[in-house]
């Protein structure tokens, strides 16, 4: 399966009396932090967003490799005293794990962890006034499944998965990768479990559940998407699976050896192959965002021509 991922909050901006929220940092929007010098003190420079927030990478800070969480701490200290002066109203502090005691000096100022990736962990503490605005980090995750349909003869692809307490039908899939499309994670999921090559179609289906076991307290977006074999030949992952089969649709739909969500999406499927796909699909239509310069992908009943423009 591919690695877990969390899907993060949007994060709204910080404007006055919106009492919208301000962003957390990228790595990539932080540059270079030095040391400043205010009426004698030595204190943290970072980068000030337009929300009136700062944040300091401690990788860029020029601190020494050996300092103490004493040292650290007054020199936090300082710069918190700076900050306050100069109205900002957050800092989020990027603390590699080599330096993981300077999170404990900075929880002495008030600091809480925000999130952590791999070699780092963020911090944040809020300036402004009232409850802190800021937003929270990750509270989903994504998984994608891919309903493989054979169009020519009604059947679809189905697993087993390995080491389950029931041993039902249901759809190849995993966890999206960060920066994946949803089609491409299904298509990707669906070859890496069975070994047959797909292209996708549609957006079936996306079920929510909250506290879903396995993700950390997290809730969990699942959705399934219809795709087209490009091959038929199985060559499934053992590790995985248990079997895998091109099963009859209409006999999925009646059997119990399947979950709730799969036999629902497949008298889904009986019906699109029956009345036409049209009835059942949300089709994919990538647009321009209007802030970002980049594009994203719309999911949605196709409109007839005359109102697309």
């Amino acid at each position: 399966m591919a690695p877990s991922v969390f899907l993060s909050h949007l994060l709204p901006l910080v404007r006055g009396s919106l009492c919208r929220k301000a962003p957390c940092p990228s790595r990539t929007a932080v540059r270079r932090s030095q040391f400043l010098s205010v009426e004698g003190n030595r204190v943290l420079a970072g980068t000030v967003d337009r929300f009136g927030g700062v944040t300091v990478d401690l990788t860029e800070s020029g601190l020494p490799e050996d300092i103490s969480e004493g040292a650290f701490g007054r020199l936090l200290g300082d710069s918190l005293v700076q900050w306050r002066a100069e109205g900002k109203v957050a800092v989020w502090l990027r603390v590699p794990i080599s330096l993981s005691r300077c999170a404990a000096a900075a929880s002495t100022h008030g600091f809480t962890f925000h999130h952590a990736k791999h070699d780092h962990a963020v911090l944040a503490l809020w300036l402004g006034e009232g409850e802190s605005r800021l937003p929270g980090f990750a509270t989903h995750q994504v998984g994608v499944a891919g309903a493989v349909l054979d169009e020519s003869n009604g059947k679809v692809l189905v697993v087993q998965d390995r080491n389950k307490t029931k041993n039902a039908w249901k759809f190849p899939g995993g966890l999206s990768d960060p920066g994946e499309n949803i089609g491409a994670t299904a298509v990707r999921e669906v070859f890496e479990e069975t070994g047959v090559r797909s292209e996708f179609r549609s957006l079936l289906s996306i079920r929510q559940q909250h506290c879903h076991p396995g993700a950390f307290g997290m809730s969990d977006m699942y959705v399934i998407c219809r795709l087209s074999p490009l091959t038929h030949a199985i060559n499934f992952c053992t590790r995985e699976c248990l079997r895998c089969e091109w099963l009859d649709l209409a006999e999925l739909t009646r059997t119990s050896d399947t979950t709730p969500i799969t036999s629902r999406v497949a008298r889904l499927l009986l019906h699109g192959l029956e009345q036409g796909f049209s009835e059942i699909d949300l089709s994919m239509e990538e647009l321009p965002a209007v802030y970002s310069g980049r594009f994203y992908q719309l999911y949605h009943r196709q409109l007839p021509p005359t109102l697309k423009s």
